[in-house]
């Protein structure tokens, strides 16, 4: 099939989980405002695809939703754990993406001229190879998860999960980091059954260098120039796409009677810079002795905080903890995350370090406290403390009521504390450089931009 008058038709595959189809679909939109020429075939799940139809209402017509199996068998009820769902998704592949790219083909008329996908879906490469087509892999957690997956294999064959405080000195720009921040899947133990996803993981060493373009959603000014040179040397491009899920500047915040859950309201009547900001995404779910230690420290501090809690987690609060601190805090199922971080009271981010809080957080000048709990974590909440300088882990990586106050007595009293906010304004202040016109993820935007357009 011949595509008429030389008309352009990428294919985008999404990893329909957690938080990653929203970063990829904000770049398409990018690409497609850029290049209204491109014809874009976005293929993800029914259940990836509806609440990014929901949440974007204004999608230029160049780009067409297309949902695939999610690879759960008819009648089958995946259990509790969410790695499973993962797996089946994976093991469709790469016959549901060709599928999706079937539908794509029929209904443009335009047979696939190039392949943008989340890096999470490696059989990706199948597909672009037996189309005989250029492959975009974009990498929607922080880079320096990046680095860590590419050099599984390396990481492997000299460190185990034993290895806990040793410094990853064998990968450049990374050496700050230690074995126990790496992303469970990077160290698998000898003995431990390897799932499909972690398989996958592991296979990026060989995967990400056949691409034509590696995209990262961060700002090369932030990352190490061990990493970035390290990796610019692997791969034929190596991208960096900016804050993927965030606008630069943020917008002003809107008026606080608009916001339904009240927290702008209540942020309103606190001092300057006095509140703990507690959130831990949509994903996370604290054990529940950490969940009482976190409330014990916050009640004992005296610092006002919001803490963003999900519904079904509010029973396991001390007793009395919500009467007692209604003077002082305010516990809400959700908050406007971004427009929280953004109010001059808020002082400190009490987070799990996923990639979305982190940039909302250095996008706002907040510092933070730092509770990994899996997956890339880890590496971002050592890119915090040890890189960037404007966030401290909790001591022994778990929350306890005398390790969280000593953290909120630290950024919020102490001098310290006042030096890692200054170091936060200074990293925001970067980063709206880097994201401006002169920034190299605007050059490295059209760098994209003529590579999907070229194929």
């Amino acid at each position: 099939m011949e595509n008429s008058e030389g008309k352009k038709h990428v294919a985008v595959f999404v990893f329909p989980f957690a938080s990653h189809p929203t970063p990829l679909l904000n770049l398409v939109l990018k690409l497609a405002n850029a290049a209204p020429n491109l014809q874009f075939s976005f293929i993800g799940t029914h259940h990836s695809n509806k609440p990014l139809l929901i949440s974007k209402p204004h999608i230029p017509d160049t780009i067409k939703f297309y949902s695939v199996s999610d690879g759960v068998p008819e009648g089958h009820v995946p259990g509790g754990h969410p790695v499973e769902r993962v797996n089946l998704f994976l093991q469709a592949c790469p016959q549901n993406l060709l599928d999706g790219i079937d539908m794509a083909v029929a209904y443009t008329k335009e047979r696939v001229t190039c392949i943008i996908s989340d890096a999470f879906v490696a059989p990706s490469l199948t597909v672009a190879q037996r189309l005989n087509v250029p492959l975009v892999l974009v990498w929607p957690p922080l880079s320096c998860s990046l680095s860590a997956h590419f050099y599984t294999d390396l990481i492997r064959s000299r460190y185990n999960s034993a290895a806990g405080d040793t410094p990853l000195d064998l990968v450049p720009g990374l050496s700050t980091m230690r074995v126990k921040d790496l992303p469970e899947d990077v160290i698998n133990d000898v003995g431990e059954e390897e799932t499909l996803f972690s398989k996958t993981l592991a296979s990026l060493g060989s995967v990400l260098p056949q691409a034509e373009a590696v995209v990262v959603n961060f700002y090369e000014e932030l990352d190490p120039p061990l990493l970035v040179n390290d990796m610019r040397s692997k791969f034929k491009y190596f991208l960096y796409a900016g804050f993927l899920t965030l606008s630069l500047p943020l917008p002003p915040l809107p008026p606080s009677d608009t916001d339904e859950t009240g927290c702008l309201s209540w942020l309103d009547k606190q001092k300057g810079g006095s509140v703990a900001y507690v959130g831990f995404g949509t994903l996370v779910t604290p054990p529940p002795h950490e969940i009482v230690a976190v409330a014990e420290a916050l009640e004992e501090s005296g610092f006002p905080f919001l803490w963003s809690l999900k519904e079904d987690l509010m029973g396991l609060l001390p007793s009395g903890f919500l009467e007692r601190t209604s003077g002082s805090g305010k516990v809400v199922a959700w908050a406007p995350q971004t427009q929280v971080l953004g109010h001059g009271s808020v002082g400190v981010f009490v987070t799990h370090c996923g990639s979305n809080s982190v940039s909302e957080s250095i996008s706002n000048g907040v510092p933070m406290i730092c509770r990994p709990f899996f997956g890339d974590h880890g590496l971002n909440g050592r890119m915090a403390e040890d890189i960037w300088e404007i966030g401290v882990r909790v001591e022994g990586g778990v929350f306890t009521k005398d390790g969280l106050l000593k953290c909120l007595r630290l950024i919020l009293v102490q001098e310290e504390g006042k030096r890692m906010k200054e170091k936060a304004v200074k990293v925001k202040r970067t980063v709206l450089d880097a994201a401006g016109p002169q920034g190299k993820a605007a050059q490295d935007f059209n760098t994209l931009v003529e590579v999907v357009s070229r194929s």
